[in-house]
């Protein structure tokens, strides 16, 4: 058996092993995967299916297969825990990619860090680097968002966020919301701004389109979107922040009866600035807000 990581104190001899499997192309899958697979106990997956048609093609025996997905994922992290607490293998796979990346994982692999249990991970295929690296914007900073929320305040807030953010910016999206999404992100952040759309990664129709978002918005409501996509965002520019600025636009609009929350909103919008300096700068500013409520930056 393979010794645990040193300086590490352990409660169990099991263990979870995070295994990458392929995004697309089933040849990505590395022999180390292959043998984690094989020697597991237990394969925790989405789709049973799906990660059934995967261990077939590695010539696997189908060990007992745990579902965690979206639904499952509080009850199968206390199962898995046990498992691995009384000495047994548990490879945790995702559907495509490493698990616990805008995917079911991230729980379980919290819970057995905090009851000591032996953790590890076969690396492997990620859509979000494999699309970074092959984008042509910079790699040398960047920031994974994943999916967007949904919709609501939640939603803008990101949004006013990634305006300001300067590092390269990677999402994730469903080609049902692709539309929407390129166009909340066209108005957040400017129909100029570079982006780059990979879908279908390493298949067959593999796609990699550049150009702005003004001209994506475009082609999306065009071209039905198809596969998941990617979405790779070029930073925001260097800005000079004029504070001076920033707290007079805030004290205008406070000053108008909007809400401290609103005002901090639009703010950002409109000076693409973080929202945390624009948050600092209206609690050391003096107005009306008709916020009674605290709210975090």
């Amino acid at each position: 058996m393979r010794r645990p990581p040193r300086n590490t104190t352990l409660v169990s001899t099991g263990r979870l092993v995070l295994v990458a499997t392929p995004i697309g192309n089933l040849g990505d899958l590395s022999p180390r995967a292959v043998q984690a697979l094989a020697s597991a106990d237990v394969v925790a997956c989405e789709d049973t299916r799906r990660t059934g048609r995967l261990l077939q093609y590695a010539g696997v025996r189908a060990p007992r297969l745990l579902v965690v997905n979206e639904h499952t994922e509080a009850a199968a992290t206390r199962e898995i825990r046990d498992l691995v607490a009384s000495g047994q293998i548990v490879a945790l796979v995702s559907d495509a990619g490493s698990p616990g990346i805008s995917d079911p994982g991230e729980r379980v692999v919290a819970a057995l860090a905090e009851a000591q249990l032996w953790i590890e991970a076969i690396p492997g295929p990620t859509a979000a680097i494999t699309a970074l690296t092959i984008s042509g914007l910079p790699t040398s900073r960047f920031v994974m968002e994943g999916f967007l929320p949904r919709k609501g305040r939640d939603r803008g807030a990101r949004l006013a966020d990634l305006r300001a953010e300067r590092r390269t910016i990677v999402l994730y999206e469903a080609p049902h919301r692709l539309l929407r999404t390129l166009g909340d992100l066209a108005e957040a952040l400017g129909g100029q701004r570079r982006v780059v759309l990979a879908r279908e990664l390493t298949k067959l129709h593999e796609e990699i389109w550049r150009g702005t978002l003004g001209d994506a918005v475009g082609r999306a409501a065009e071209i039905e979107p198809r596969g998941e996509y990617v979405i790779v965002l070029d930073g925001a520019p260097e800005i000079e922040v004029d504070e001076d600025a920033i707290v007079a636009a805030l004290r205008s609009r406070l000053a108008a009866g909007m809400s401290r929350r609103d005002a901090i909103d639009e703010v950002v919008h409109r000076f693409a600035v973080p929202r945390r300096l624009v948050y600092n700068l209206a609690l050391s500013s003096p107005g009306k807000s008709t916020d009674h409520q605290p709210e975090t930056p």
